[in-house]
């Protein structure tokens, strides 16, 4: 068992932590999630993200209207440069996604990764969305999160949305 999930582990144990730690797949990618987010059902999950190459992991408030989605996917990314892949994510999210608006678009450093960050409104068929999704390469895969909040909703989500971006930390070397 690593340090990280040993200390997650006592301070859970003794009452002094209430967020959890989260382990994305085996790639040492750890994130704390919001208090009151809890795993969607595989039913709220398809209804959501109907693509059969939706996020393998969701979690979100009690409604999912502010959810935090993500995955590992066996894209190599290893060799990749990431400015020139965040401007393939850019040109197809203008393609694919109705109504999109930058708020940022961007590759930077987070906790000693390169990161894709795009942050972003859309139209979606019931309301308007705000999303903000972060892409890596982690050894041969890529990893994937989706912050993703109705616009309404977002204002009250956004503090907590920030600060479990903000706690996401990769623990492997590459």
């Amino acid at each position: 068992m690593n340090l990280l999930r040993i200390i997650s582990l006592a301070l859970l144990l003794f009452g002094v932590a209430r967020a959890e730690v989260i382990e994305v797949g085996d790639t040492g990618v750890t994130f704390v999630a919001p208090d009151e987010f809890k795993p969607l059902s595989q039913e709220l999950r398809e209804r959501k993200f109907p693509s059969s190459n939706g996020p393998g992991f969701v979690i979100g408030n009690e409604w999912a209207t502010t959810t935090i989605a993500y995955d590992v996917k066996p894209q190599d990314l290893s060799g990749a440069d990431m400015e020139e892949l965040r401007a393939v994510f850019e040109q197809t999210f203008n393609l694919m996604i109705p109504g999109i608006k930058w708020k940022a678009n961007r590759v930077s450093e987070h906790g000693g990764q390169s990161w894709i960050y795009l942050e972003m409104t859309s139209n979606a068929i019931d309301t308007d969305i705000y999303n903000i999704v972060m892409v890596t390469g982690i050894g041969k895969r890529m990893v994937i999160f989706n912050f993703n909040s109705t616009k309404e909703d977002f204002p009250k989500y956004e503090d907590v949305l920030r600060k479990s971006l903000d706690s996401i930390r990769v623990t492997t070397d590459q």
